[in-house]
């Protein structure tokens, strides 16, 4: 007679169906390490071991709040901060040998009594501010300038460190056409397929300004190390990427304000801007948002949006999830009008970019 098996209680079954899907969602993204790590998380949920302990109390929360995620940024942030060698053996982001098992006794035996960094992690949403999302928010910005004629007024809700708001820094390339500083480290080229990015527009940025309860200051070193834990060990282009992209804001100021989306943005969208075409956007950060917030947010922009002008326009520019999840989507609605449209789809970090003809 078999041994009869025992469901793990609803909370328990949740934690461990997400993580699943992030073991699934880490190897199709580059980082089969990570992947057999949640794989091996999601089975010690199970046996309720210690990281059920630790990831139990948020049975509750949608697999787009990212505690998972959380968690292994406070490991990640421990590992490259060079404060668990025994780990940094086995992590690729610090030389080690990619060996997720022999790094899995270490990991569990951690979350029985995690240090402060992991912990301090696991208390806010994770601050990827993913630079390489640049290659599908430039061509949305530059469609708004090209059909305004007029300078960019830029505000980003979710910041972060503002390096999205520093794109004209960034350099872009697609047949035959470019954008951005020729001299600059942190390049995108020939990522576009599908219709053709107007890249031959001027798009001149008149302002930039963003907004995050949290900001991350590029210039300060521990800020930028949060900034890498959470890149997914494996990705080695977007550790090299991240790390230019910082070295391009320390170099570039920009106003960031600590400030939630609900506040901060109806009172810019208040400001004067004549002259200008203003354009709130963000990236991959729309889930984190309570479905109030959300609303209010829709309705402040319909609002502001009504009393656009042709000297005065505004565009809501977002690079969110699709509808069924994945990929993300570049949507573009703007005023006057209230137009919408899908501009492109491309990954949740970048990469190629699925342009439409525009």
């Amino acid at each position: 007679m078999g041994t009869a098996v025992v469901s793990p209680p609803d909370g328990r079954r949740v934690v461990a169906d997400q993580l699943g899907l992030q073991a699934v969602a880490c190897k199709h993204m580059g980082s089969p390490f990570y992947g057999r790590l949640f794989e091996l998380l999601r089975a010690d949920v199970e046996a309720g071991g210690p990281a059920w302990d630790r990831l139990g109390p948020y049975d509750d929360q949608s697999f787009e709040q990212a505690y998972r995620l959380r968690l292994m940024g406070g490991v990640h942030k421990l590992v490259l901060a060079g404060e668990s060698p025994e780990l940094a053996a086995h992590f690729p982001s610090t030389g080690g040998d990619g060996d997720a098992d022999a790094a899995w006794p270490l990991l569990r035996e951690l979350l029985r009594d995690p240090p402060h960094v992991v912990l301090d992690a696991m208390s806010r949403p994770p601050q990827t501010n993913e630079v390489g999302r640049s290659s599908a928010l430039v061509p949305g910005f530059l469609v708004v300038a090209r059909e305004t004629g007029l300078p960019l007024r830029l505000l980003e809700i979710g910041s972060s460190a503002g390096l999205n708001l520093r794109v004209d820094r960034y350099r872009y390339e697609s047949d035959g056409l470019t954008w951005g500083d020729p001299a600059s480290s942190v390049r995108f080229v020939d990522l576009w397929t599908g219709g053709r990015p107007p890249l031959d527009v001027r798009g001149e940025i008149a302002e930039r300004r963003g907004c995050d309860r949290d900001p991350i200051d590029a210039s300060d070193p521990d800020a930028a190390l949060t900034l890498l834990s959470y890149v997914w060990p494996g990705q080695t282009e977007r550790f090299e990427l991240l790390r230019a992209a910082l070295d391009v804001a320390r170099r570039t100021p920009v106003v960031l304000e600590r400030a939630d989306a609900e506040s901060w943005l109806p009172a810019r969208l208040a400001e004067p801007s004549d002259g200008v075409a203003t354009v709130a956007f963000h990236s991959i950060m729309w889930g984190y948002l309570a479905d109030s917030s959300q609303v209010f947010l829709r309705d402040a922009l319909a609002e502001a949006g009504r009393a656009a002008t042709r000297t005065a326009p505004l565009a809501w520019l977002r690079l969110e999830p699709a509808e069924a999840g994945f990929p993300a989507e570049l949507r573009l609605t703007s005023w006057p009008g209230g137009e919408e449209r899908r501009l492109a789809t491309t990954g949740f970090h970048g990469g190629e970019v699925r342009w439409a003809s525009t």
